[in-house]
């Protein structure tokens, strides 16, 4: 019996899904997160094809830990040989054709299990990874995207370091150009990934790295379509964000799509972190960081759910349920011109 090439990835991501949860049952660990799917658009007036992308702060190793760091987290969800059974599930249980993710600092690991269900993946690293402060760390983290080779092909692929004011910073993006496999007549597109510079403070930093990658894409794809994911450490009232919603790249957020006044959700990542200035000695962070950008070629039919605060439970992100202490991103976007 001959099999597609597309069934065998089908059959084998199936397969290290299974043996994912299997293990995750092993170890007694409670049930995934649910989550469900907004239908934005059930009309296939445009009947163009549809890709699913995820983007992800997957949280790297190295960081988990710290005295002041995730204190209501219990020690063991942080722990790598359970997170990395939460990682996998979550990379693979909504099946997308793109993903683009940050802090990487297991790049091989994701690389090799990606790579048994026909993933093909591109990695650049930080000039600084403040993992590499960290005793056990096991290697610097970067942005990776990871594409379905069954589903698209890479064209091309460009890995940046942000500038500020001419000067190289800490932060990266990769950039690739992919074409849809089985459609000659569909536009080939750009999907970009960067992690902008974290902590308050940065404001300025942040719209100047910003503003520095939109000038390289606007170069770059002229009118093409794009897509820009990321966790951009900024919510929607600063200035860089401001700078994509006014690109000449016609940038929308996909997560808008979401509520009827066309706002972010409320949040993409909420934990507490220990603080010697807060009542209580811990620091709660919930807001909106991360996002998925696509240009007018783009409109989007289904987005997944962000989960409410019950949930996510009493102590928030990261947790036995979830491995990263922000939420993933997932969008199916309907190329129509």
């Amino acid at each position: 019996m001959i099999y597609s090439l597309h069934l065998l990835f089908k059959m084998a991501s199936s397969k290290l899904f299974l043996d994912t949860i299997s293990q995750i049952e092993e170890k007694k660990l409670p049930p995934r997160l649910k989550r469900e799917f907004f239908v934005c658009d059930d009309n296939d007036k445009n009947a163009g094809p549809v890709i699913r992308v995820m983007q992800w702060n997957i949280l790297a190793q190295a960081l988990c830990h710290g005295s002041d760091n995730f204190i209501l987290c219990p020690k063991e969800a942080l722990h790598w040989e359970n997170r990395n059974l939460r990682v996998i599930e979550e990379l693979l249980q909504y099946s997308p054709q793109i993903l683009c993710l940050q802090e990487v600092d297991k790049f091989e690991f994701v690389k090799e299990n990606l790579g048994k269900v026909g993933y093909e993946g591109v990695f650049f690293p930080k000039p600084d990874s403040p993992c590499l402060d960290f005793r056990h760390h096991t290697g610097p983290d970067g942005c990776a995207i990871f594409y379905a080779a069954d589903k698209v092909k890479m064209i091309s692929q460009k890995c940046i370091v942000l500038e500020d004011n001419g000067f190289e910073t800490n932060q990266v993006c990769v950039i690739c150009t992919f074409g849809i496999i089985g459609n000659d007549h569909t536009p080939s597109f750009t999907v970009a990934v960067t992690h902008l510079k974290a902590k308050s403070g940065f404001e300025e930093l942040r719209f100047s790295q910003g503003s520095y990658l939109l000038r390289y894409l606007e170069k770059m794809v002229e009118s093409g379509p794009v897509i820009v994911c990321g966790d951009f450490n900024a919510d929607p009232k600063e200035k860089v964000y401001a700078a994509f919603k006014a690109s000449v790249l016609g940038l929308q957020s996909s997560y808008t799509y979401l509520s009827k006044t066309k706002s972010e959700p409320d949040y993409t990542t909420w934990k507490f972190r220990g603080s010697r200035r807060s009542p209580g000695g811990r620091e709660e962070s919930c807001k909106t960081i991360d996002y998925i950008w696509h240009s007018k070629h783009f409109h989007p039919k289904g987005i997944l759910e962000i989960p409410t605060g019950e949930d996510l439970g009493e102590n928030k992100l990261p947790s036995l349920v979830f491995p990263s202490d922000h939420l993933s991103l997932v969008c199916d976007l309907q190329l129509t011109s």
